[in-house]
């Protein structure tokens, strides 16, 4: 059960009181967020009976406070308590400011919706924004880049020991006494990082003799037992874990260098070892990215492993259309999505085509073409490091989406900020976001 009109907590006194700063930018981004409509569309979400619901009003603008300030669940419910404009834009009066909400609720909130739900929150800003006429559909830029997830740095030994640690938190928790040698598996573990100059090969083969032995009487503990649907279906997805890090371990002491789909992580198992250029390596997730000149983000889409972006480049394009209900007069990548069959199927509505060659256009806009292509990679470099897209802290391929889709609407807010400073919107466009 959940509240399904969105009510003011603030009252006109109180707002000329403690909001001074008309042109404060959550106070901007409160009359631009069309909180009713979010609202109507996460309320299918909840059931009609029992418990009431947090309200939904708040919860989502905790979310969006947390992308926009670049915040931890602990920080920004401290942050509400202590500061008045985000006490203003996430809706909680004076009386509910110490019994608001915790940080495990607003995990809870996350996993109710899924991608689905949070999907909306985007839309309905997006939407918000675009019907403001403040998103051109001038150009389509389009690059990939990585999410990182927050894992350390992987090597073949510690995943072992990591699954160690895995199959002791369940035995703790199922009462099952520890049926390999603790005390040679720690004692591996100290001797490898004491070790100045390690023979990483040496010790996991070490790892991997315990681990083998471990392993079999796991899987056999595990049927023995009886459990309930929901914690035997998370036994059987630790045991896959578990027998693709076996098999991987195999492949590597046998000598291969290419392992296909390596794991890297056990608590991200999505993650995976990508290059970028030709020493760097990140481990995460890639995401494919489309902007309009100005640079707000239009699409994202997350995926496994390194981006193909040859082979994603034309439903980009079309997811890119489709949002803007319009066909942009340009498309501009760089080389990597370059391809016959991707020139060829381009809509013929768009005028310049330019895929990381000068010749690909005009000589009159290919200055243009160039300084857009540049741009795409400023707009990249301001998400990761300003926008928080740098390093998701959600788990799974699930989690990362959710997490750039959050980030997305906190960037796409922070856009319209940053063109009000530098008078990019006419008089007409402004008005739409007067302080009520």
């Amino acid at each position: 059960m959940i509240e399904t009109t969105y009510q003011e907590a603030h009252s006109a006194e109180w707002k000329k009181l403690h909001i001074l700063n008309k042109i404060h930018p959550l106070v901007i981004f409160r009359s631009i967020i069309p909180w009713q409509l979010i609202i109507t569309l996460l309320a299918p979400f909840y059931s009609e009976t029992g418990k009431k619901g947090k309200n939904i009003r708040m919860m989502v603008a905790i979310l969006l406070l947390q992308k926009l300030e670049g915040l931890s669940n602990r920080v920004v419910i401290k942050s509400i308590q202590e500061n008045r404009y985000h006490q203003y834009f996430c809706n909680i009066p004076d009386e509910e400011l110490f019994q608001f909400v915790d940080d495990s609720t607003l995990t809870l909130f996350i996993k109710r919706f899924g991608i689905q739900g949070i999907g909306l929150i985007e839309y309905a800003i997006f939407e918000a924004l675009d019907q403001l006429g403040i998103i051109r559909c001038d150009q389509a830029l389009i690059d990939s880049t990585v999410e990182e997830n927050d894992i350390v740095f992987p090597t073949d030994s510690h995943l072992i020991f990591k699954a160690f640690l895995k199959m002791e938190s369940f035995a703790k928790a199922h009462q099952i006494p520890q049926w390999w040698d603790h005390d040679a598996v720690k004692q591996l573990w100290r001797s490898l990082n004491l070790d100045k100059d390690p023979n990483h090969w040496l010790y996991l083969l070490q790892f991997y003799h315990l681990f083998k032995n471990a392993l079999k009487v796991f899987k056999k503990q595990v049927q023995a037992l009886n459990l309930a649907k929901k914690k035997e279906k998370k036994a059987r997805h630790l045991i896959a874990l578990l027998e693709i890090l076996f098999e991987q371990t195999q492949q590597k002491l046998a000598g291969e260098k290419q392992i296909k789909n390596r794991l890297i992580s056990l608590d991200e198992p999505d993650a995976r070892a990508i290059k970028k250029g030709k020493r760097f390596t990140e481990f995460g997730t890639s995401v494919q990215m489309s902007f309009n000149r100005d640079g707000f983000m239009i699409t994202t889409d997350v995926c496994i492993g390194q981006a193909n972006d040859k082979g994603a480049y034309l439903s980009i394009l079309k997811s890119f259309i489709q949002r803007m209900a319009n066909t942009p007069d340009a498309v501009i990548t760089d080389l990597m999505y370059r391809s016959k069959n991707n020139i060829k199927n381009t809509p013929k509505k768009i005028k310049h085509i330019f895929l990381g060659r000068s010749d690909d256009v005009a000589e009159e806009v290919q200055k243009e073409c160039h300084s857009a292509r540049a741009a795409t990679e400023g707009f990249i470099a301001v998400a990761k490091n300003l926008r928080h897209f740098g390093k998701s802290l959600y788990q799974g391929i699930e989690g990362d989406q959710i997490w750039t889709t959050l980030c997305q609407a906190a960037y796409n807010l922070k856009k319209v900020f940053q063109l009000y400073q530098e008078e990019r919107f006419s008089d007409e466009a402004w008005d739409h976001f007067i302080f009520p």
